[in-house]
């Protein structure tokens, strides 16, 4: 397993199945979900695009004029569409207004590549359930089902 984050270019570990880890963050409100994920992965033999920046500053302006914020934008745009696997997670605490853009996204684009976790609680819950019914997109409640299924596509890859 080897995890990158943004800045960081990834080019050298394509060998790898690629698996991005969308969903909450809203500047640290959310848990950090993806650490969980990350750890629960150790072993495996999958290549983790993690957006979850080292040294963001909540204070960048959010304008794509803005070199630094462009760049992430960037950096997770093209991170999801080199995916294999896009994992998404929506904190019940959070409104996740990204995620959801990122589900809308993918949804038609690469259903087949989304595991969308969306527990009890979290605000859109019904729009995101109805939208993975119509695509048929893999969705589970926990982040325990969430790592069973990313296991089990991850060991589905050639050369496993």
């Amino acid at each position: 397993m080897k995890e990158i984050k943004p800045p960081h270019t990834y080019e050298k570990f394509r060998n790898l199945p690629i698996l991005f880890l969308s969903g909450s963050i809203e500047m640290g409100k959310a848990k950090d979900w993806q650490q969980a994920l990350v750890h629960a992965l150790d072993g495996e033999n999958v290549l983790i695009l993690n957006p979850r920046r080292e040294q963001w500053n909540s204070s960048w302006k959010q304008d794509m004029d803005n070199p630094v914020f462009r760049e992430q934008v960037t950096w997770e745009l093209d991170g999801m569409d080199s995916a294999d696997i896009i994992a998404m997670y929506m904190d019940p605490e959070t409104k996740s207004p990204i995620t959801l853009l990122e589900l809308g996204l993918h949804a038609e684009k690469h259903p087949e590549r989304l595991v969308v976790c969306c527990p009890e609680g979290f605000w859109r819950k019904g729009n995101v359930d109805i939208v993975c019914a119509r695509h048929g997109i893999t969705q589970v409640n926990t982040l325990e089902e969430l790592v069973l299924i990313i296991k089990n596509r991850i060991a589905t890859f050639p050369g496993e």
